[in-house]
């Protein structure tokens, strides 16, 4: 490979994992020790009840912070709804780590996310449209990651499509040790505070936290664990349940494939 080739190949799959690290800091993973112990089961009962009616709110308004290492940090807000596939449409800001310097390079650490239950879409800046013959918008297709990474793509697809917010109940009620904390007071309301460990991809020691208010809705999450790149936290406030999360392809002619480019710049 040319020193050319090499480098427009770097680009592109630094911009991948640019694009991609909202989800990549998650995983649905659950443990797989043979030996399991068995939470108490009023706190198995109550997480049940909280899936079940944040998963049949269909929608909710989200606000998130994610920091992890010399990797990256970065803030998201929007709308986001689950009750077909993933839909919505978030703003997010990349403010430090190697991503943002990625990210800068294009032309904007701030970017419009566009999530399909086929694809995810983000709007680049126009540093990026000057290499991609004026195109403005990136699809990252999920039938395409098992080509681009293999298991570790399909893992990844799986994640993106999990961001709603009652996959992180869910990965509560594959802990060991998920327990109630208390009653604590989030954004001015009363909530139920339970924590657990789990399993991620690519992460140690995960745990998770989260908060519900008195209608089994989940308020708030808190993820940490250590990756290779240091330590990853995660907070996201959910709110404004049921809220209109509409959401449309971008033009075709505005948009790059994700697939087409790499595909490219390793042929060149």
């Amino acid at each position: 490979m040319t020193s050319t080739r090499a480098r427009r190949s770097a680009f592109w799959i630094a911009l991948l994992t640019a694009l991609t690290a909202l989800a990549a800091c998650t995983s649905s993973d659950g443990p797989d020790e043979p030996d399991r112990t068995t939470p108490a089961r009023a706190v198995t009962a109550a997480l049940r009840a909280v899936e079940r009616s944040t998963d049949r709110a269909e929608s909710a308004r989200v606000r998130s912070t994610t920091a992890m290492g010399s990797t990256l940090s970065m803030k998201a807000d929007g709308t986001l709804a689950w009750s077909d596939g993933l839909t919505g449409t978030l703003t997010i800001t990349y403010t430090g780590g190697t991503t943002a310097e990625t990210m800068r390079r294009l032309g904007t650490t701030s970017m419009e996310a566009r999530y399909l239950p086929d694809a995810y879409y983000a709007r680049m800046g126009d540093s990026f449209a000057e290499k991609t013959g004026g195109k403005h918008w990136i699809k990252y297709a999920y039938d395409d990651l098992d080509d681009l990474a293999g298991s570790a793509g399909a893992d990844l697809a799986a994640q993106m499509r999990g961001t709603a917010p009652h996959t992180s109940v869910q990965r509560l009620l594959s802990s060991t040790d998920v327990r109630k904390v208390g009653e604590e007071t989030v954004s001015g309301e009363r909530t139920t505070h339970y924590s657990g460990t789990v399993h991620g991809a690519g992460a140690t020691g995960q745990t998770v936290d989260i908060w519900v208010d008195d209608r089994d809705l989940l308020v708030k999450k808190v993820e940490k664990g250590r990756t290779a790149t240091g330590q990853l936290t995660q907070t996201a406030y959910y709110s404004d349940y049921g809220a209109k999360a509409t959401t449309e392809k971008p033009p075709v002619r505005d948009t790059a494939d994700l697939k087409e480019l790499l595909e490219d710049s390793a042929g060149r």
